[in-house]
C-alpha cells in the first residue's frame, strides 16, 4: 500500500510523475466499487461510474491545492465516492427519470379498458402495415413480389415455379433474405 503523502506529491508533481500516481490511486481504492454495489445497491456499471468520477473530482482537488489534508486520502475519497452514489439513486428515483423507464407493450395494454384497448390495437396495426408497406415499396421489384406470394398463402415450391427459381431451396433463401433486408429497415438496421 502506497502512503498518502507519496500518492500527493506523485499527482502534483505532473508530467509522467502523474500519470503513474493516479494509476496507484485508482488501483489503490478500486474496491470501492463493490461497496458501491453492496452499500448503495447500485448496479456494477453505476458503481465504476461513480467511482470514477470521485477519482477524478478527488485528483483534481489535489492538484489544485484544494484538499487540505485534514483526513485521509481513503476517507476523503470515500466521501466523494459516497457522495456520487447517493447522486445516482437520487437520479434513479426522481419522478423525472421513470419518464424514461419503459414497461412492455403487453402490459400498459392490459392496464387500458376494453374499448380503448381495441383502439389502440386498431391503431397500432394499421400504423404497422403502413410501415411495412412504404418499406417494401423500396426492397425492389424481385423482393416485393416474392414476399407478397409468400404473404398471399404461396407456398417456397409454387414461388419457385411462378418466379423462374432453380428449386424451392432457391426461393426460400431468396424470401428469407428479402424478409431479413425488410425487417432491417423497418427496424432501422439496415
Amino acid at each position: 500500500m502506497v502512503q498518502d503523502s507519496e500518492i500527493l506529491n506523485g499527482l502534483k508533481a505532473g508530467n509522467g510523475f502523474r500519470t503513474r500516481y493516479e494509476k496507484v490511486f485508482y488501483q489503490q481504492y478500486y474496491y470501492f466499487v463493490d461497496e458501491g454495489c453492496r452499500k448503495y445497491n447500485l448496479n456494477y456499471d453505476d458503481s465504476f461510474s461513480a467511482y470514477s468520477d470521485a477519482l477524478l473530482s478527488a485528483i483534481i482537488n489535489i492538484v489544485n491545492e484544494r484538499f487540505d489534508g485534514r483526513s485521509s486520502l481513503k476517507t476523503y475519497l470515500y466521501q466523494v465516492f459516497s457522495n456520487k452514489c447517493i447522486d445516482l439513486l437520487r437520479k434513479n428515483t426522481t419522478n423525472k427519470q421513470q419518464v424514461h423507464k419503459t414497461m412492455p407493450v403487453a402490459d400498459t395494454m392490459n392496464q387500458l379498458p376494453d374499448f380503448t384497448r381495441n383502439i389502440v390495437e386498431k391503431l397500432m396495426t394499421s400504423e404497422l402495415k403502413e410501415n411495412v408497406q412504404r418499406h417494401l415499396e423500396t426492397l425492389g421489384a424481385k423482393c416485393k413480389e416474392i414476399l407478397l406470394l409468400f404473404e398471399d398463402g404461396w407456398s417456397d415450391k409454387d414461388i419457385a415455379e411462378q418466379l423462374s427459381y432453380n428449386s424451392a431451396a432457391v426461393a426460400k433463401t431468396t424470401r428469407l433474405r428479402c424478409l431479413d433486408k425488410l425487417r432491417g429497415k423497418i427496424t432501422g438496421t439496415k
